[in-house]
């Protein structure tokens, strides 16, 4: 099977990987992303849209799950295309910017990366990406870690 970036199945057929569409509590947003990773995406678009900026206001510019390549890397697969990875707000945070969130947000940005096994595009060494967010452990340790957090699994 064809993996991603980070190492997770990857597939144009969403069924193989358990591709979901999963609302994001206190939005109206819903986000298409893999079974097993689902609780930490859903659970950290959800204290995003509480704690950093709102979700579902403006352009629907939030998503999770899209079959593609990196881009500028032919031939590597997204974490997009493993449904391990969200854009949110991308919009207001436009590939390649820096600087677009207000520096009071950042730390807590950053500490809700951890909490939820994620990392973020604008912690990337070369070009920025700030409206990305993708998993970074693998899928024992995201099991291990919905448990520590007491996520349900997403129906």
């Amino acid at each position: 099977m064809l993996t991603s970036y980070n190492g997770w199945p990857a597939s144009k057929d969403q069924v193989e990987i358990g591709i979901k569409s999963y609302p994001v509590p206190g939005t109206l947003i819903k986000l298409r992303c893999a079974e097993k990773v689902a609780p930490l995406l859903v659970g950290f678009a959800a204290e995003y849209h509480n704690l950093i900026e709102p979700l579902d206001v403006g352009a629907l510019d939030d998503w999770g799950y899209a079959y593609r390549d990196v881009r500028g890397i032919p031939g590597k697969l997204s974490n997009h295309s493993s449904g391990t990875a969200l854009d949110l707000n991308s919009s207001r945070h436009k590939l390649g910017q820096v600087g677009t969130f207000e520096p009071g947000k950042v730390p807590m940005l950053k500490a809700l990366t951890k909490k939820y096994g994620l990392t973020w595009g604008g912690d990337y060494k070369g070009r920025k990406d700030e409206m990305h967010y993708e998993i970074s452990i693998n899928a024992v340790k995201v099991a291990a870690l919905i448990t520590q957090l007491g996520l349900e699994k997403s129906e």
